[in-house]
């Protein structure tokens, strides 16, 4: 039976996906694209199969999810799509409202981490659907996805903190906002599929890095920006789930865990070693 799987409906997982939606190769399975926080649900929910999952979502149901190989998105300093916007500088933000909205479970966390942890205060989250709008009002708001480069564009670069950079200033380490996982029951049921699709994904992925002019055309139908933005944007976002990401993704699962929003520390290791190896 054909796979199950999520995307991520932002234009950050081009490089991942590209090769499928320009008809280069062929993935065998479903694709349903989304919002991180809808694919978290997704998946926890017997929706999907196999989806990349927000960092934060892995590491919470790390019983239930099969942490996979070879491919994650984030960045080793600066992400872009993740950033805090604010007239008042972090260490002044206690009891502080910042909007925010539920799309990225990472962001928001790591946004937790880093004032709790980093800064010392401890802000009042307000949920809002548009907290681009609310930013510029004036009023602090964290921002994911094509909204948070929005930001940039939009506001005075000293009122956008980009939560990659004030990660690795801190911690010295790189982020992982997504991982791909799979359901431990649909992973059990049949590793033959799951490892066909990642198969597919890296295939897809590594055409990708010899046509990312075709990658960002696509982006740029999909959200026009300023020529020469996304040949910046891809090339400080990284793909692949190495040793430095994987060390990122366990210094970000401690910190979750100092802070209380997971009960304990996951491995920050792939548990199916080799799912991806041919």
């Amino acid at each position: 039976m054909s796979l199950r799987c999520g995307r991520i409906v932002y234009t950050n997982d081009l490089p991942i996906y590209t090769a499928f939606d320009e008809g280069v190769i062929a993935y065998p399975g479903t694709l349903h694209a989304d919002v991180p926080a809808r694919l978290n649900a997704m998946l926890l929910g017997d929706a999907l199969d196999l989806s990349p999952v927000s960092a934060f979502a892995w590491a919470q149901h790390a019983d239930e999810l099969v942490l996979l190989p070879d491919l994650c998105i984030g960045a080793r300093d600066e992400v872009v799509s993740v950033v805090l916007v604010s007239q008042t500088p972090p260490a002044l933000l206690d009891e502080v409202p910042i909007a925010l909205i539920g799309e990225s479970a990472s962001g928001r966390n790591l946004l937790r981490v880093l004032l709790e942890r980093r800064y010392g205060v401890r802000p009042r989250y307000v949920e809002a659907d548009r907290p681009l709008d609310v930013a510029a009002t004036g009023h602090a708001a964290l921002l994911i996805g094509d909204s948070a480069i929005d930001a940039l564009e939009r506001f005075p670069r000293e009122h956008v903190y980009d939560l990659g950079r004030l990660w690795h200033e801190w911690s010295g380490q790189q982020t992982v906002f997504a991982v791909w996982a799979a359901r431990r029951d649909a992973y059990e049921r049949d590793p033959e599929a799951i490892r066909e699709c990642m198969h597919a994904l890296t295939d897809s992925y590594t055409w990708s890095r010899s046509h990312m002019d075709v990658v960002i055309a696509a982006a740029q139908r999909a959200k026009p920006r300023a020529p020469g933005f996304y040949e910046t944007y891809y090339g400080k976002l990284n793909f692949t789930f190495h040793s430095a990401a994987q060390s990122g993704l366990g210094a970000f699962c401690r910190e979750l865990h100092e802070i209380g929003a997971i009960p304990t520390v996951p491995h920050a290791l792939p548990e199916a070693i080799g799912v991806v190896s041919r």
